[in-house]
C-alpha cells in the first residue's frame, strides 16, 4: 500500500473523530501530516518535510514501528558551566547548519546548550548512523557477556542464513571496520542504489529482509582489504548481536548502556519490516542523552565501576583501524577517527556526537542540512566548530595556567 493511501486512512480517521481528534496530536505531529510525504524515502524528502519528520517519527505508526528503550529512574547529572567563549558567532553557525540542538561538554559540566528549529530538550531527534557507533558499543558488550566469542568469528556463525554468500568468510572485526570486500552502494542521491533500495526488498520466507537482500550481493575485493562505507553491514551487526544475545536490540541497549548511563529519556528504535531494529539508522533520542553517551564512552564505558565493554576493546573502536582516503582520518569499529585521538559518531544530516578524550570534550548536534543527507560545506562548518571548541578549551587553560 502506498503511504499516501495511508496518510489519507489516517486523515480521514481524524475527520471521523472531529475536530478534537485532530487537536489532541501534539504539534510536531500535526506538522508532519501536514507536510506528508508520498513515499517512505526520507533521502528524497523535501526540507519542510524533514523538519517535522524528524522529531516525530516515533509518533507515526503509519510511517513506522519502534521498541522503546526504557531509561532508569536516575539521569546523570549535566550541571550548568560558565558560558564557553568561542571565537564564532553561534547562532549563525546554527543558522548554517539549519541546527535543531547544539550541546557542549566540558568537564562534565554543559557548557552550551542551544535549540533550533523549533525544536527543545524535552523532544527527541532521529540519529541517522550516530546509532552505528551506538551499535558497535552492543557489540563489545556483547563480546564482555560472553555471548560473542571473538571478534574474528564469521558472520554465518551467528546468522547462519548467510553461509554461503560473500559474507560466510567475513568475519565479525570486518563487519564492525567496514572492509567486508561485498560490492554495496551507498549513494544517497541515487534512488536505485542499496541504500534506498534494501528497505523496500521482499524478503525471502522466512529471512530477514536485510538478510535476504544481502546474502545476494557480490564480492567485490578479498576481505579486510578495502574500506567501504555500508549501512546495510551496521544492520547486519544489529542481527547478529540479536540473534547472539536472543534478545531485541533496544532491550539490550537498555539494560548496558541506557540505564547505566543514566540517560533522562527513554528512547525508540525503528524497525524494519520483519520487526528488527535498522541498527545503522534511526535510534530517536534526547539530545543530552545523545551527550549523555558520549560522556558514557569518554569514561570507558563504565558502569558500577566495571566497563561494559572488555579491556582494551574500546581503544581499538575508537581509533583508526583502516584508513578511509583522507588525511588524518580514519574509522575505527563504527567510529570515525582524527589524527589528534578524538572521534565522532556522524549522521547524514548533521546528527553527531564528538568527543575529545584529551581536552575531555562532548559535543552533540542534531540538524536537517540545507543541502541534504551529505552537505559538504555543512560538514566542514561542523569540523571547523569542533576545532573552534578545542581551541577555546585550551585557551582556557593556557589561562588558568598564568
Amino acid at each position: 500500500m502506498k503511504l499516501q493511501k495511508i496518510a489519507l486512512g489516517v486523515l480521514a480517521a481524524i475527520a471521523v473523530a472531529g475536530s478534537a481528534g485532530w487537536f489532541s496530536l501534539d504539534r510536531e505531529t500535526r506538522g508532519l501530516l501536514a507536510t506528508l510525504p508520498t513515499n517512505r524515502d526520507l533521502l528524497f524528502w523535501s526540507e519542510p518535510q524533514r523538519d517535522a519528520a524528524f522529531r516525530a517519527l516515533d509518533r507515526l505508526p503509519f510511517l513506522a514501528k519502534w521498541r522503546v528503550v526504557p531509561a532508569g529512574g536516575t539521569p546523570t547529572p549535566l550541571p550548568p558551566g560558565p558560558p564557553l567563549k568561542l571565537p564564532l558567532d553561534v547562532a549563525s553557525y546554527m543558522a548554517g547548519q539549519r541546527s535543531a540542538a547544539l550541546l557542549v561538554v566540558h568537564d562534565g559540566q554543559l557548557r552550551l546548550e542551544r535549540y533550533g528549529l523549533g525544536f527543545d530538550g524535552s523532544g527527541r531527534w532521529t540519529s541517522f548512523s550516530v546509532a552505528k557507533s551506538i551499535t558497535s558499543t552492543l557489540v563489545g558488550a556483547a563480546i564482555r557477556d560472553g555471548h560473542i566469542r571473538s571478534m574474528d568469528d564469521k558472520v554465518s556463525e551467528y546468522i547462519p542464513q548467510m553461509k554461503g554468500s560473500a559474507y560466510d568468510d567475513v568475519s565479525i572485526r570486518q563487519l564492525l571496520t567496514m572492509t567486508s570486500g561485498v560490492r554495496w552502494n551507498e549513494d544517497y542521491a541515487d534512488p536505485n542504489s542499496d541504500v534506498a533500495r534494501f528497505n523496500n526488498h521482499r524478503p525471502d520466507d522466512g529471512v530477514d529482509a536485510l538478510v535476504s537482500y544481502l546474502r545476494r550481493l557480490p564480492r567485490e575485493a578479498p576481505p579486510g582489504t578495502r574500506w567501504h562505507y555500508s549501512t546495510g553491514e551496521t544492520n547486519l551487526v544489529g542481527i547478529l548481536v540479536s540473534q547472539a544475545t536472543k534478545r531485541p536490540l533496544a532491550a539490550y541497549l537498555s539494560e548496558k548502556v541506557w540505564v547505566p548511563a543514566g540517560m533522562e529519556q527513554q528512547a525508540t528504535w525503528l524497525l524494519s519490516r520483519t520487526g528488527q531494529e535498522i541498527s545503522g539508522c534511526c535510534l530517536q533520542a534526547a539530545t543530552r542523552d545523545f551527550a549523555r553517551f558520549g560522556l558514557f564512552i569518554l569514561h570507558g564505558a563504565r558502569a558500577g565501576g566495571r566497563s561494559i565493554v572488555p579491556e582494551g576493546w574500546l581503544a581499538e573502536a575508537t581509533t583508526g583501524r583502516t584508513g578511509i582516503g583522507q588525511p588524518g582520518r580514519g574509522y575505527g569499529y563504527q567510529w570515525w577517527t582524527y589524527a589528534d585521538g578524538s572521534y565522532a559518531a556522524i549522521g547524514i544530516f548533521g546528527q553527531g556526537i564528538f568527543i575529545d578524550p584529551r581536552r575531555r570534550i562532548v559535543i552533540a548536534s542534531n540538524a536537517n542540512w540545507a543541502g541534504g543527507a551529505r552537505d559538504r560545506t555543512a560538514s566542514q562548518a561542523r569540523d571547523a566548530f569542533y576545532r573552534a571548541v578545542q581551541q577555546a578549551v585550551d585557551d582556557e587553560a593556557r589561562a588558568a595556567s598564568r
